[in-house]
């Protein structure tokens, strides 16, 4: 084996600012803070819109709105439990909170105070968490790769999974318009644009065919639909003709156009997330499939049963099979 750096081929030495939740690949479009331009946007119509954060406005993109509307921006402090208990007393006053927080505090430190406050009440309360999945490298303290099985479980939420900066943009007016909590998946900072490539627009608890193919359908959410677009593009080399099926909205589930598409003969069906294989979105389209008696091919794409290893994102997404290299490379094992 050779050692590191005595080949020109070798890959450059990965520093500690990989680790951070950026997923955007080196020269990638891009737009910064979509979701904090766009909730702005939202509350210059809207009065009844405001921003809370515990100590993470700068990190979650919030800062954009305390900027524009000081007076309607609550920092509530390091205090996940009374942020939430909150949102859901300023809800029940005629106000729509937007509550943001990093998906870990949300869905564990905090779960309790929203099924209770928030889900039982049916507050209009939109919960925004950055740091979804495997989107930052410092360990299971700061990696959400249950978040989606948790709130997929609780009842009266809605739970949304962007894929982009162009879509996030497009959910903040569609969750305001939806009456109920809403639990969203938020990336922040530079955020990639891929979906208006595609004529894309967001309507919630819908799924879109971003582009049709015979050999393999991916179902996919989150960041794992620009994998899979990409790894669409790369097996296109090998002449494999792969479909995508973006799912953003992971509750409620857009079961038809599943059913339509993952009946269709012939075809391998792959569900790809940024999320652990446990009670994510493949085990919701599988007893979909099931239930239904549609039966294809199925294989899973996702984060591993067991508590991820700290470094640099692009190691650890190759090292878990997100990477779009490895979705391409599980796809061509599968259909040999």
């Amino acid at each position: 084996m050779k050692s590191a750096g005595s080949s020109s081929s070798a890959k450059p030495r990965l520093t500690t600012s990989a680790m951070i939740a950026s997923i955007a690949a080196e020269g990638q479009r891009t737009k910064p803070t979509p979701f904090g331009h766009a909730l702005v946007e939202l509350a210059r119509s809207r009065e009844d819109v405001v921003g809370m954060t515990a100590d993470l406005g700068k990190y979650t993109d919030l800062q954009i709105f305390a900027q524009a509307f000081p007076d309607r921006y609550y920092q509530m402090g390091m205090a996940e439990q009374l942020l939430f208990g909150a949102a859901s007393g300023l809800a029940a006053e005629g106000f729509m909170p937007f509550a943001t927080t990093y998906a870990v505090f949300a869905s564990r430190r905090a779960y309790d105070f929203i099924h209770q406050t928030i889900a039982e009440e049916d507050r209009n309360v939109k919960i925004a968490c950055a740091l979804p999945g495997l989107t930052s490298g410092y360990g299971p303290s700061h990696q959400a790769a249950e978040d989606l099985a948790l709130f997929r479980a609780m009842p009266n939420m809605t739970v949304i999974d962007p894929c982009d900066a162009h879509e996030i943009e497009q959910i903040v007016p569609a969750v305001a318009a939806h009456r109920g909590p809403v639990y969203m998946r938020l990336l922040r900072g530079q955020v990639p644009l891929v979906l208006d490539e595609y004529n894309y627009r967001f309507e919630l608890g819908k799924a879109a065919l971003l582009r049709d193919g015979g050999d393999v359908l991916i179902i996919s959410s989150g960041i794992m639909t620009m994998r899979a677009l990409e790894a669409a593009q790369a097996l296109s080399d090998d002449r494999v003709n792969a479909a995508v099926l973006h799912v953003p909205t992971i509750k409620p589930l857009d079961t038809e156009a599943i059913l339509h598409e993952a009946g269709r003969p012939g075809r391998l069906v792959v569900v790809a997330e940024n999320h652990t294989v446990i009670g994510g979105l493949g085990e919701a389209v599988a007893s979909l499939l099931m239930r239904s008696g549609v039966h294809p091919a199925f294989r899973q794409i996702g984060l591993p049963d067991e508590f991820l290893a700290a470094g640099a994102l692009p190691t650890l997404h190759d090292r878990y099979g997100i990477s779009t290299a490895e979705v391409t490379r599980q796809i061509k094992e599968w259909l040999r």
